[in-house]
């Protein structure tokens, strides 16, 4: 075996290990963001596992490139934030830091986490269709986008079909949940700090799907496994 051969080999495992690093800090970093009152500790081992597939990419290793890590992450974090912020509505409704939480973003942004909080029988969000929408997302969307966008960093074929349909998906329920939201406007936007432009500055990250579909388009298939 030739020197070249084994300084290839070599060359490959550095990358494929720094790779791996790079991933694990983008997963708990990411899963930290997504408990929302960690976000601030999880934000800079996110944007250390970007930096090192960028500093990998820069001086010419192997890696993912930067653009597929970056879009993988995103989607990952959108995943992580949609499913704990929806989950603590629909399971931990009754404990202190929820009540105190999700009163004060009803008073900031949307009055339907005020309107009928923990009235109704299953708890939290008595706001109409609020809580549909929230099953929905915690029991089927937001975990598979997770999952999607974990297969996708670690480039299976399945990640990159699954993270297409549920960014199809994220448009669907986008319009569904903002159609929901003006229909009962009475509810959620009177008699709050910031109604409507307040919602929508915290909304339009929701637009994710939007912005990752047509790239996720142009990626060769041929990049991604099946094992």
């Amino acid at each position: 075996m030739s020197s070249s051969t084994l300084d290839y080999d070599t060359v490959l495992a550095d990358s494929a290990r720094i790779q791996k690093r790079a991933d694990w800090f983008i997963l708990g970093g990411g899963a930290l963001i997504g408990t929302t009152i960690l976000g601030l500790i999880g934000l800079p081992f996110f944007l250390y596992g970007l930096a090192i597939i960028r500093k990998a990419e820069k001086d010419g290793l192997p890696v993912r490139p930067y653009m597929m890590t970056f879009v993988g992450a995103l989607v990952l974090v959108d995943g992580f934030l949609n499913t704990m912020g929806y989950m603590i509505d629909v399971f931990a409704n009754h404990s202190l830091v929820v009540r105190v939480f999700e009163i004060g973003w009803g008073l900031m942004l949307d009055g339907g986490y005020v309107w009928g909080f923990n009235d109704q029988w299953w708890g939290g969000t008595g706001a109409p269709g609020e809580k549909s929408w929230e099953i929905a997302m915690v029991f089927v969307l937001f975990p598979m986008r997770v999952a999607a966008a974990w297969g996708f960093l670690k480039m299976k074929r399945w990640g990159l079909q699954w993270l297409v349909i549920s960014c199809w998906m994220g448009v669907f329920s986008w319009v569904g949940y903002t159609f929901n939201m003006t229909t009962y406007w009475e509810i959620r936007f009177v008699d709050t700090a910031w109604p409507v432009y307040g919602w929508w500055i915290y909304s339009i990250w929701y637009i994710t799907p939007f912005i990752v579909l047509p790239y996720l388009y142009t990626i060769n298939r041929e990049m991604f496994t099946d094992d």
